[in-house]
């Protein structure tokens, strides 16, 4: 599919009769000079949200503390405003290609959270999987001018975030279907979660180097190694908070963390919940955020 370059935006006026998800921007760009930057915190265009998906080259993602080298098959999600930057790196010596989506937290804001929890900010995913291929088609009919009104433009939205949650359930259910060393790496983690594991050992135990590890494991499963060992040990942390009188230092120990304040965070981080908010019952449901039940 040819994609027309350049960037479109999208100002319809606003029917209050009706609950729409809002398009504000899709693009396709080439860059090529470090003058290209974009930081997080100084931008007055938000609330947006921002799926940027890699076709060629590379750019680099930071969020808080993390640098991210974004590569051809990665893509970045990012809140704006926030505090993360993303740029067109100076030693680079080829240009950074990229299609782009922006929107409005309307209605969708659930389902990003969901897949940010689950699959990482800087997620892989095949050039042929669905989400990525809606979004190339989304960027066409923007340039062809086929996004004509709110109602077009809300259903390319919505359809986009239930490809992109829709995904992600499907890789994780057809398990059988991972490649043999993507399955021994879970595998690995799922036996050893309760202790430190580094990408290196994990890429030692499997034999590949740490660069084809994560692309392999993020193709095959939809997350990082990192995110399926937080999604390892929650689970066994919600065993442990449901059916023990434990406390949260020594669940965290026993599940791996360093600390039970790190244990806190990272399981809010996945399930909307504080561990003693999942004790006491507040939310039952929780243990679908993991399931997809």
């Amino acid at each position: 599919m040819d994609i027309p370059k350049g960037t479109y935006g999208f100002r319809f006026a606003e029917d209050k009769e009706l609950q729409l998800c809002v398009l504000f921007a899709a693009g396709y760009d080439s860059i090529t000079t470090s003058s290209y930057h974009w930081d997080g915190l100084e931008r007055t265009d938000g609330p947006l949200l921002l799926f940027q998906y890699t076709l060629s080259g590379e750019g680099v993602y930071e969020s808080g503390n993390r640098t991210h080298r974004v590569t051809a098959g990665q893509a970045f999600l990012a809140e704006i405003p926030g505090p993360h930057r993303y740029y067109y790196p100076a030693e680079s010596n080829e240009p950074w290609e990229f299609i782009f989506l922006l929107f409005r937290p309307n209605l969708i804001l659930p389902h990003w959270r969901r897949f940010l929890r689950e699959a990482g900010e800087v997620p892989y995913l095949p050039v042929d999987s669905a989400p990525v291929r809606l979004s190339r088609i989304i960027v066409a009919d923007a340039g062809a001018g086929r996004i004509s009104d709110p109602l077009i433009a809300s259903s390319c939205v919505y359809q986009f975030m239930t490809e992109l949650t829709r995904m992600h359930v499907t890789t994780l259910r057809n398990r059988e279907n991972w490649p043999g060393n993507v399955r021994r790496a879970a595998e690995f983690i799922e036996l050893n979660y309760s202790r430190m594991i580094s990408i290196d050992q994990l890429s030692e135990h499997v034999s590949l180097s740490k660069y084809h590890l994560i692309r392999r494991f993020s193709a095959s499963t939809g997350m990082t190694p990192g995110a399926y060992l937080t999604r390892i040990r929650t689970e066994k942390a919600m065993e442990l908070l449901r059916g023990t009188g434990l406390s949260l230092e020594t669940i965290a120990e026993r599940i791996g963390y360093s600390s039970g304040s790190y244990f806190i965070k990272a399981f809010r981080n996945l399930t909307g919940l504080t561990p003693g908010e999942f004790r006491s019952g507040v939310d039952s449901l929780a243990y679908r955020k993991l399931f997809f039940d």
